[in-house]
C-alpha cells in the first residue's frame, strides 16, 4: 500500500483485512485526496464526506469484530449522480433536477452498503447521460492531459477512479458510457449483460439499452463490484434471474482452449492506427496466454447502428415528459449530442420508423447469438479516435454523422444487451491511454473477468497511472 490511492480494489480490501490500515484511516485519507485534486479535476457532483466517516466508521467496528461482508468492505467507493442516494442530491449532471433529493436508495446504491462499501460521493456526468456536459457544468478533466478527451457520459467516474478518487465506481452504458470513459482514462470497464443489474431508482436515458456497471483499476477488481450489485432485484422486473456466480473463482485461470473471434475488415477500417496496433498486440497477449483465434465476420452492423438512434430517442423523450418541453429553458440547447436535441428527435420518430429500428435491433442480436456459437469472446476496438482533444470532442459531436461513426464499435452490443470489458492495451504518441474490448455471450461476465484479468496479469498497462 505503499501508493496507496492508486492501490487496486482487492488490495485495499487484503489491507483492511489485515488491519494494515482501517476503513476510518483509508477514508479520511481518501476525502483528504479529494478535497486537494476536485479543484483541478472537477470529477464529484457532491462529495459525501459525513456519510462516508459514518460508513467507515461501522465497516470498522465490523472487521474489528471478525465480521466480514465481502471484499468490499471498508472500501470507499463513488456512483455516478443517476444513482439515487436517500437525503442526497441525485441531479444526473442537469440543472433542472439540482434540488431532486431521492427518498430511498437505489438497489445498486443499497447492495453497495449491504457490502459494507463506503460511499465517498456521486460523480459528475454529462446532461442526462447523454453525450454533452450541461453548458454551466464544468466537464471532468482527463488526469492524464487535461487538454484532452476525458470520455462521456460516465466522465467523473472514469476521471475519479483513473486520478485514485475512489477504488472503484459504478458508470451506466447506453451508447458507450462506461466504455469511452474507460477508455480515455485508462482503467477497467465492465458492461454487464442486459438485465444483470436492477436499473431501480437509476435516472434512466433509455430503459431498454441502459446497462449499469463498474469502473475500477483492474478486470478483477470490476468483477468483484459487479458480484456485490448484480441478480434479480424484485423492484425491477426486467432484472435477470440467473443465479450471480462467484466472478473471482476463475481467477488465474488458463485460456487455453479460449476461442476469440476477430473481423479484421471491421476492426481496422477507418480506424487510426495507433488503435489498430492496440487490439493487435492484444490479440498476441491473448495468444501467447493459451487462447486461439478464428476469424470471423461480424454481423453487419450498419442497420443496428442506425436504429440505434430512434429506439434511444423516442426512450429519453418518454423520460423527460414531464420536464420537457415545459422547462425546455434549464436544458442546454438542442444541438446534436445534447440531450435537449435527442429528446426532439425523439418527438419526431414515427411509429414505422421505430418498428423499423427495434426489428434491426432482433436480427442483428440474433446473427450475433448464432456467431457466439462458434466463439467465446470477440476482440474488438472500443472507439476508431485516438488522442483527441476536448476541443476536437465539441466538433465531433458537433455533427450528427461524426458521432454515429464515433459509435461504431459500442451501439451494436448496447442494442444486443451483450457483455464488455474494456482494457487498457497502450499508449498514443502524447501519452494517453489505448484500449479493446472483449465481448461475451450473455451472462458469462464470469468469463470476461478471467480473461482481462490473465491479460492484465501479463501486462502492466493498468499498472499505469497519470503523475498528480
Amino acid at each position: 500500500m505503499t501508493d496507496l490511492p492508486y492501490a487496486t480494489l482487492l488490495e485495499t480490501s487484503d489491507a483492511l483485512k489485515a488491519r494494515k490500515i482501517s476503513p476510518t484511516e483509508l477514508t479520511r485519507a481518501m476525502l483528504d485526496r479529494i478535497a486537494r485534486l476536485e479543484p483541478q479535476l472537477h470529477s464529484y457532483a457532491t462529495v459525501t464526506a459525513e456519510h462516508a466517516m459514518a460508513q467507515a466508521a461501522i465497516a470498522e467496528a465490523e472487521i474489528n469484530k471478525g465480521i466480514s461482508r465481502g471484499p468490499l468492505h471498508g472500501v470507499p467507493v463513488a456512483v455516478k449522480d443517476i444513482c439515487d442516494t436517500a437525503g442526497i442530491v441525485t441531479a444526473a449532471g442537469m440543472p433542472v433536477h439540482a434540488s431532486r433529493v431521492p427518498a430511498q436508495d437505489s438497489t445498486v446504491v443499497k447492495r453497495l452498503a449491504d457490502a459494507g462499501a463506503v460511499l465517498l460521493g456521486k460523480l459528475q456526468l454529462t446532461e442526462g447521460a447523454f453525450a454533452k456536459h450541461h453548458p454551466t457544468i464544468t466537464p471532468p478533466r482527463n488526469p492524464w492531459n487535461a487538454d484532452y478527451h476525458a470520455g462521456a457520459s460516465s466522465s467523473g467516474s472514469g476521471v475519479a477512479t483513473a486520478a485514485g478518487l475512489c477504488f472503484g465506481a459504478l458508470g451506466s452504458d447506453t451508447g458507450g458510457s462506461i466504455r469511452f470513459p474507460a477508455s480515455a482514462n485508462g482503467i477497467t470497464g465492465l458492461k454487464p449483460t442486459w438485465g444483470r443489474v436492477s436499473r431501480h431508482g437509476v435516472f434512466a436515458l433509455a430503459g431498454s439499452l441502459d446497462h449499469i456497471g463498474p469502473m475500477t483499476r483492474s478486470a478483477a477488481d470490476a468483477g468483484a463490484m459487479l458480484g456485490a450489485i448484480a441478480g434479480r432485484d424484485p423492484n425491477d422486473p426486467t432484472t435477470l434471474g440467473a443465479p450471480v456466480p462467484d466472478y473471482l473463482a476463475g481467477l488465474g485461470s488458463k485460456l487455453r482452449g479460449l476461442r476469440i473471434g476477430i473481423d479484421t475488415t471491421y476492426n481496422e477500417t477507418n480506424v487510426d492506427a495507433d488503435i489498430v496496433a492496440t487490439v493487435r498486440d492484444a490479440r498476441l497477449v491473448l495468444e501467447e496466454l493459451g487462447a486461439s483465434i478464428k476469424h470471423v465476420t461480424l454481423p453487419d452492423p450498419a442497420a443496428v447502428m442506425a436504429a440505434w438512434g430512434p429506439c434511444c430517442s423516442v426512450e429519453t423523450a418518454i423520460v423527460h415528459e414531464t420536464t420537457y418541453p415545459s422547462r425546455a429553458s434549464e436544458y442546454g440547447p438542442p444541438d446534436s449530442g445534447t440531450i435537449a436535441g435527442l429528446i426532439e428527435a425523439g418527438r419526431s420518430v414515427t411509429a414505422r420508423e421505430l418498428m423499423a429500428a427495434q426489428q434491426a435491433r432482433l436480427a442483428f442480436s440474433g446473427a450475433l447469438a448464432l456467431l457466439f456459437a462458434d466463439i467465446d469472446l470477440l476482440l474488438i476496438p472500443t472507439q476508431p479516435l485516438a488522442d483527441f482533444t476536448v476541443a476536437q470532442e465539441a466538433e465531433l459531436f458537433a455533427e450528427p454523422e461524426g458521432l454515429a461513426a464515433f459509435l461504431r464499435y459500442v451501439t451494436p452490443f448496447d442494442m444486443s444487451g451483450s457483455p464488455t470489458i474494456t482494457l487498457p492495451g497502450g499508449f498514443t504518441g502524447r501519452g494517453l491511454l489505448l484500449s479493446f474490448q472483449l465481448v461475451g455471450r450473455h451472462l458469462e461476465e464470469a468469463l470476461l473477468v478471467q480473461a482481462g484479468h490473465a491479460f492484465q496479469q501479463a501486462t502492466d498497462w493498468h499498472r499505469r497511472h497519470p503523475a498528480l
